[in-house]
């Protein structure tokens, strides 16, 4: 496990081959609400602050297909990577076990194929961890170490394992067989868009085009996409998918997955507290190493990693990275929950909250997608929060003090729960 070479969109299809017995097939949901809130101007009073205060709001045209992985198994996309990994391994490695060091949903998508594989888990995590989490993690059948907070602790408590049993590390998002174990959600969410385009042809952007094929330019004059009709990209093609970028495993994955398919791949993530290291490091054209936040995405605290790097910073695969606050991805999380009826976690929300607020994106889609449009897909990372969360955090608002993913440590502080994965 290691090889940089093997990013490759027939790996990921080989991936997925390996993982299909495991996995769920993840359903795909449009609605017409939240599509046509994405393809309405925002407000004058909405972009005060921002550049484009004064300005005329875009106002693009999107149809949105949401991939939902919150259905996957453990709740979270993790399952995928987890699986191919472990598919990678040979026998004496699986004897000896595999490690990792998380407190998130790598941990029980790591237990889960453990269990599956008949592999032992060893799952490192902070003391800081959420109860819930640990009990999920063990209940997979995984031997829970605790450790301090800090990498440099984890790390140093994976090798006192790795020493002691001779086991495998699993990273959470860093290294080929994760990604692409992840970049499978792309190919699935290619073939059910196709599928449910086909059926219902009012689904997509391009429904009047179907019916009218000479009628495939957008409004600048340029040809969709690149290409000259509607039948050189196929029925149901996406212009854009978007994710959630936090590691990077994702991300990286989907873009190794589409690479040369035309659909073109962005990243969002949390703009709070330094939380958008990403598009941060695309602006200084180098890797941000740190990230400190208490986001409420709290599955996104985490800088990218460095193989995912070298695929994110590659414009030729990741076309951009937008930032969303707090407040817009409250804004998204509860339209999710009350208009399309789907329990999802903040960090799930980044690339709708993108859609529907991120100025910038809107408008370069308005400029691209002419009248015609984009469709666009939107990948739901994970649902795994609780009600009593998801309680706090539309009470508390913008009160940080009580921000419901903030742990209390020993000595009293309250910290940012930063573990990978």
């Amino acid at each position: 496990m290691g090889d940089t070479a093997v990013l490759k969109r027939s790996a990921v299809e080989a991936a997925h081959r390996r993982i299909k017995p495991h996995i769920h097939y993840t359903p795909v949901l449009t609605s017409q609400t939240l599509s046509h809130i994405a393809s309405t101007p925002q407000s004058a009073e909405a972009l005060v602050g921002t550049p484009y205060e004064g300005k005329i709001p875009a106002h693009p045209t999107i149809r949105l297909f949401f991939k939902c992985e919150n259905y996957q198994r453990i709740g979270a996309f993790k399952s995928r990577g987890a699986f191919h990994a472990l598919s990678r391994l040979g026998p004496e490695q699986l004897a000896r076990g595999v490690v990792t060091h998380s407190s998130g949903n790598h941990a029980q998508a790591l237990a889960l194929a453990a269990r599956t594989h008949g592999v032992k888990a060893y799952i490192v995590m902070p003391t800081i961890s959420t109860p819930s989490k640990i009990a999920a993690t063990k209940g997979y059948g995984a031997e829970v170490i605790f450790s301090g907070s800090t990498s440099q602790e984890r790390e140093a408590v994976v090798e006192d394992v790795i020493k002691r049993t001779g086991a495998t590390l699993v990273p959470p998002y860093d290294h080929p067989d994760i990604i692409l174990g992840q970049g499978t959600m792309a190919l699935e969410l290619e073939e059910q868009v196709q599928g449910l385009v086909k059926g219902d042809a009012s689904l997509s952007v391009h429904g009047r085009r179907a019916a009218n094929p000479d009628s495939h330019t957008s409004t600048n004059g340029n040809s969709f996409n690149g290409f000259a009709t509607l039948a050189d990209l196929g029925e149901g093609h996406l212009e854009a998918v978007i994710a959630p970028l936090g590691g990077g495993g994702m991300l990286s994955g989907i873009a190794t997955a589409l690479s040369g398919t035309g659909t073109r791949v962005f990243g969002a993530e949390p703009s709070f507290e330094g939380a958008d290291d990403g598009r941060r490091g695309l602006e200084a054209n180098q890797r941000i190493t740190t990230v400190k936040t208490l986001t409420i995405a709290d599955g996104l605290r985490t800088p990218v990693g460095v193989i995912n790097w070298s695929v994110i910073s590659d414009k030729s695969k990741v076309k951009g990275i937008f930032a969303v606050t707090e407040e817009q991805i409250l804004s998204a999380m509860r339209l999710v929950i009350e208009r399309m009826k789907v329990f999802v976690e903040p960090s799930a929300v980044v690339g709708l909250a993108a859609c529907l607020y991120d100025e910038g994106f809107r408008k370069m889609v308005e400029q691209e997608g002419g009248e015609e449009g984009w469709d666009i897909g939107v990948i739901f990372s994970g649902g795994n929060t609780t009600l009593e969360a998801v309680s706090k955090m539309f009470a508390a608002g913008e009160r940080k003090a009580e921000r419901a993913e903030a742990k209390v440590s020993k000595d009293g502080k309250r910290v940012a729960e930063n573990v990978a994965g």
